[in-house]
């Protein structure tokens, strides 16, 4: 199970770097082992471009405890999430462009497209700091800001935060927020008018295109545009 879930990590990190979530060797892709009280993360120092399952850690959600020499900086972020949401098995925070600077504008996320309807009245913004998270207090605050339900959190000025119910289900769903924000952003600078989804089919788009066997018909595309980049992930699949 150790080296499938690492697999996953690794191929969702090459599918956020083909989405345009590279920020050098900056954001991280996680994801909780089953039935444990620990998850696998991307290491700190390498890119989503680059990871491979040889360059993911396991690290505790358990704060107290020594972090892995190789561990990311902002361990504390996802720890303090997976510590709040039981429910949350994986974890994406990332630069992304349109995400970042949706965050840093005062909108509210509308379902101009289909991938704003996911979302809809399940973000939110964290003002407190724009630095980087390195301490559990911070991530607490952000784990608070995200809720007992929320989808994701703006970081201002730094990024986003999407969570999942599994590392899939975060690496589809922050390609999804970064094409949402994208879309709104440019509708915003026709200075035109813009409509959206009504909320009866906000609802019947978040039952039929996002459930979770469409959400698994994404990732297995990702992954196959993923391999075509990179064919020596293709390794990954048999294991």
């Amino acid at each position: 199970m150790t080296r499938r879930l690492a697999n996953q990590v690794a191929l969702g990190g090459r599918m956020l770097s083909l989405d345009g979530h590279d920020d050098f060797n900056q954001g991280q892709i996680s994801a909780r082992m089953p039935g444990s009280n620990t998850f696998l993360i991307k290491n700190a120092l390498c890119g989503f471009d680059e990871v491979s399952p040889e360059e993911i850690v396991t690290a505790a959600v358990d704060h107290e405890q020594r972090a892995p020499r190789m561990a990311p900086p902002e361990l504390p972020l996802h720890q303090a999430i997976y510590r709040a949401r039981p429910d949350v098995n994986g974890i994406v925070h990332s630069h992304a462009p349109h995400t970042l600077l949706f965050g840093a504008l005062d909108l509210e996320l509308r379902p101009l497209s289909h991938e704003g309807s996911y979302f809809v009245d399940t973000t939110s913004v964290f003002t407190t700091t724009s630095n980087t998270v390195l301490d559990i207090a911070t991530g607490d605050q952000i784990a608070k800001e995200l809720g007992d339900d929320g989808r994701a959190v703006f970081l201002r000025n730094h990024g986003g935060v999407i969570v999942g119910k599994s590392v899939r289900h975060a690496a589809v769903f922050a390609q999804v927020l970064e094409r949402a924000c994208r879309l709104q952003l440019a509708a915003l600078s026709t200075g035109r008018q813009f409509h959206y989804s009504s909320p009866q089919d906000v609802r019947l788009k978040q039952d039929f295109i996002y459930a979770d066997l469409s959400v698994r018909s994404y990732w297995d595309y990702a992954v196959r545009r993923a391999v075509r980049r990179w064919p020596e992930a293709g390794q990954w699949l048999a294991t």
